[in-house]
């Protein structure tokens, strides 16, 4: 087993599994702070190459990551990690996806979120399946307005969050990012307006009856909220990721929160710094989600 950490833009070798960012071993492994792979050394040249380029974003990430007290208040940590995300959106990582972006249109959808409420039971899908339902401002509004009701009415017994079409949810909307006036203002928005609140409040009442059926790409925030309900079912076809460091940014909808509760800080620094994705049964191995079930899907 090899313990690393992220130090000064590169990937170093750690004392030991507590002090480590992650562990890597090629062996099969319960310990939370390890993922096994293929290769060691691969695995730590690949990591190393992507510390090396995004080396703001991959320190912030360990950063906030090792400052998270999984048994601390949800609003503390959402906090600390959108004041985190809001210091890379200002530098130059950031700066730099966005040039090689370019400019970038925001499909106008109707309905981004559907919700239909069916005695005490409230079903909330995310309907942008042309986009593979990527995150978006207008959705993010709809999402809140449907989460309201669970939060302000006892009378909601059972919340399921699911996706239209081939994904549950691809993560932020690409061509909407760099559009917010300013990073302070950002920060305001993802805290003032927040899923990743609402359903760590719906969670808090309802238990495993918030549910989330995850199936498809399941990706950066759409991971991060999914991570948030009491029970997560996940269909064999699904694909967990958490991708942002390739914008030069970290998980921003509460995922070093959610996920980190569910998996350690470990295995959640080990997605965002290897941009690796995993698949259903290894979610389920590490308790990303709670079962896999056929009946996990756009339905």
């Amino acid at each position: 087993m090899k313990h690393v950490r992220v130090a000064d833009g590169e990937l170093i070798e750690a004392a030991s599994a507590d002090d480590a960012t992650f562990s890597l071993t090629e062996e099969p492994c319960d310990d939370v702070r390890a993922v096994t792979v293929d290769s060691v050394d691969a695995a730590v040249a690949e990591i190393a190459g992507r510390v090396a380029r995004w080396p703001q974003a991959s320190a912030v990430c360990d950063d906030v990551l090792r400052a998270l007290d999984p048994a601390g208040t949800t609003f503390a940590g959402v906090v600390t990690e959108s004041l985190a995300y809001s210091t890379l959106q200002a530098g130059a990582e950031f700066a730099r996806w966005l040039t090689e972006r370019g400019p970038a249109t925001v499909p106008v959808i109707a309905e981004p979120v559907v919700a239909q409420r069916v005695d005490d039971r409230l079903a909330i899908r995310f309907n942008r399946s042309a986009r593979h339902n990527a995150f978006s401002t207008d959705a993010r509004a709809a999402l809140l307005d449907a989460l309201e009701v669970a939060c302000l009415d006892p009378s909601v017994r059972e919340v399921v969050l699911a996706g239209n079409g081939p994904s549950f949810c691809s993560g932020g909307d690409l061509a909407e990012f760099g559009t917010l006036a300013d990073p302070a203002s950002a920060h305001l928005a993802r805290t003032r307006h927040s899923p990743a609140l609402a359903l760590a409040e719906i969670t808090a009442r309802l238990g495993s009856a918030c549910r989330a059926e995850v199936h498809g790409q399941v990706q950066g925030s759409g991971l991060e909220m999914a991570a948030f309900c009491g029970r997560v079912s996940c269909h064999p076809d699904a694909v967990l990721g958490l991708p942002e460091l390739k914008l030069g940014l970290i998980p921003g909808a509460g995922g070093t929160v959610s996920i980190t509760r569910r998996i350690g800080r470990w295995r959640t620094a080990y997605l965002v710094l290897s941009g690796r994705s995993v698949d259903a049964a290894t979610a389920l191995q590490w308790g990303l989600v709670d079962e896999i079930s056929a009946a996990a899907s756009a339905g």
